[in-house]
């Protein structure tokens, strides 16, 4: 009959356990849906030019050989193992999927085990034959303990899709911050190699003003022209060397900035000048609808927006009551030896359900302030989107422009060297003032760095334009490194 009793007196109680778990898992999260943004048929700017490269370039392979320069390569494969933001952000993704395992933690039951021994003593005085009247008793307990919360309403599962989200919220930021890093050297290394190329151009100029200086003393020595003709030669060759100190120090600066990208000290880094090939390649651009899959600062803006909604229904979830179960084993004696005996095992099964009554309205505020978490979520999401819109657009234009720069500014060149020779023969001749070499010596070379620096910003457009499309990444990696 007892065991009747208490087989019947625990019937609610498993009951209990049955419903809790029949109803884990209930959400309160509102369904969600990705945030609607404005998606252009085409990109503006694309009218009347698109790349001729294949649309699958940049899912190839590391997008920086498009360029053909090994140097870079070897740079960029540093980026990964050595930068220190990038090692950062990796970090931070760490730590965001061990939240992850930590919430996923949360469904299982917490199981203890736990023991102690007690001696206890009273008394301490003594009768008339010496002996001590105090007493002493010694406990020993052995015991295991569980305590489970189920997830009735989707709190737990909530927190763990929040988790999720800012998981890949996290790769995806980590993706933009190796991103980053890799256009930054590319751009750096090209506007280097651009200044390498200039002061070429200087080191040859500077050799042709010193031999017109040569050839104006000469002609002043012997009372062909003026004083003044020297000064002008002079003034020009020493502008020209001051130039080429200000390109030095602008690569200096530059090759520390490189040093820093792939994780050395400058001291320990030197880059030496090399030969420089004008590689620009096609970029692929495709439609502005895939944008939103390639774009990594995107993705981590929508996942934002997904982690808010699971908030939401965290925060719901305090509406209702929060509900535990307990549960606990073990033996407990006097003595050691009687801690595994039938007689000295006691257990128990516990079930607390906890509702609160009155806060003040807390749980409403709570409820408003995550949904308008989420509303400034999805702002920020359409916002960077639109900025990713513009920021295409405003490298396409420049793409364009700086290609039609790029052929009148070699005209100019062409024209402006010629000029210059002939301006030089005349002088000779003595048929033109010095004054005229002069601004024809000063034509021609700013012409010709023009050219440079529009070859090197074609270059460095293009890696703008590349990380502005998302560098050949693209959102589904998210998922595939849960």
């Amino acid at each position: 009959m007892n065991r009747t009793m208490r087989s019947t007196s625990f019937r609610p109680l498993i009951s209990a356990l049955l419903g809790a778990a029949v109803l884990s898992g209930c959400a309160l999260a509102p369904t969600y849906e990705l945030p609607a943004t404005p998606q252009p048929a085409a990109f503006k700017e694309l009218n009347g030019w698109a790349p001729a490269a294949p649309a699958d370039a940049l899912d190839r392979g590391p997008w920086w050989t498009l360029f053909n320069d090994p140097v870079l390569d070897g740079l960029v494969q540093q980026v990964e193992v050595s930068n220190q933001n990038v090692a950062a952000a990796v970090a931070a993704y760490s730590q965001a999927r061990a939240l992850v395992a930590q919430q996923r933690a949360s469904l299982f039951p917490t199981v203890t085990l736990n023991g102690g021994a007690n001696r206890n003593g009273s008394g301490g005085g003594s009768n008339d034959n010496g002996n001590n009247n105090g007493r002493t008793s010694n406990s020993f307990r052995l015991n295991i303990g569980s305590s489970w919360e189920p997830d009735v309403w989707g709190r737990l599962r909530a927190g763990i899709s929040a988790a999720q989200a800012n998981a890949q919220a996290s790769a995806a930021d980590l993706a933009s911050a190796r991103l980053s890093a890799q256009g930054e050297l590319a751009t750096d290394y090209f506007s280097l190699r651009s200044v390498d190329a200039q002061r070429a151009l200087l080191a040859t100029t500077i050799e042709g003003y010193q031999r017109v200086l040569k050839i104006t003393q000469n002609r002043f020595d012997v009372g062909i022209v003026p004083h003044s003709d020297v000064y002008q030669a002079q003034t020009q060759l020493a502008s020209a060397q001051s130039d080429d100190l200000t390109l030095a120090r602008q690569r200096a600066q530059l090759e520390h900035a490189i040093a820093v990208l792939v994780g050395k000290a400058p001291a320990d880094f030197a880059l030496a000048p090399a030969p420089w090939t004008v590689t620009v390649p096609d970029v692929p651009v495709g439609v502005p609808s895939t944008l939103l899959e390639r774009r990594p600062d995107i993705a981590a803006s929508e996942r934002a927006v997904a982690a808010a909604n699971a908030q939401i229904g965290i925060v719901r979830a305090a509406y209702f009551p929060q509900i535990g179960l307990t549960a606990s084993y073990g033996p407990s004696a006097s003595a050691i030896g009687d801690l595994f005996k039938a007689s000295s095992v006691a257990w128990a099964l516990g079930l607390s359900a906890t509702e609160t009554i009155f806060n003040g309205g807390a749980n409403r505020a709570a409820v408003q302030g995550a949904d308008a978490a989420r509303a400034q979520a999805v702002a920020r999401y359409r916002q960077t989107v639109l900025d990713a819109f513009a920021d295409v657009e405003d490298q396409l234009a420049a793409t364009r422009v700086l290609a039609q720069q790029q052929d009148l500014q070699r005209q100019a060149s062409a024209a402006a060297d010629k000029v210059e020779e002939q301006v030089l023969n005349r002088y000779k001749a003595g048929q033109v003032s010095y004054s005229e070499v002069v601004q024809a010596q000063v034509t021609a070379l700013n012409a010709r760095r023009a050219l440079v620096q529009t070859q090197g910003n074609r270059q460095t457009t293009a890696v703008a334009l590349i990380q502005s499309l998302g560098g050949g990444w693209h959102a589904g990696q998210l998922t595939a490194q849960e």
